[in-house]
């Protein structure tokens, strides 16, 4: 099975995410500025709320692939929503990709709401969650 991981992190929040579950699958953890160069069965995504929707870099990373994904995994930090997950659904969708319904989302910090998320219980279960996928 071959497995990728990409994220987007402005402050580190999110990339703790995607570095646990490097860490869990055995996969290098890469930002979304490094595109999907070879077809993918599972691709783990990783992206945080900026003003109610993905940083423009998640949308310009989605919109350039150009290889086979079996799904995405969303997985983000926020700090007002729930999740990222209906945003990169729609991306997703624009371009025909399959997104699994099970996701990770935890709080992330952002100015003084909720300092020290993710926490190690956060990235722990974000690696569980990880291992459960795959």
């Amino acid at each position: 099975m071959k497995i990728a991981i990409r994220y987007y992190s402005r402050g580190g929040n999110t990339k703790k995410l995607a570095d646990a579950i490097s860490n869990a699958v055995g996969v290098e953890a890469k930002t979304v500025s490094e595109p999907l160069t070879e077809d993918v069965d599972i691709l783990f995504l990783g992206s945080a709320a900026y003003g109610f929707d993905v940083d423009d870099e998640v949308k310009k990373f989605i919109d350039g692939i150009s290889v086979s994904v079996g799904k995405v995994v969303n997985f983000s930090t926020t700090s007002v929503i729930k999740s990222t997950y209906k945003y990169v659904a729609k991306l997703l969708a624009a371009k025909d990709i399959p997104l699994a319904k099970d996701e990770y989302s935890c709080r992330g910090s952002f100015a003084m709401l909720y300092k020290g998320r993710p926490n190690s219980d956060d990235c722990r279960a974000a690696a569980d969650f990880a291992k459960s996928i795959v």
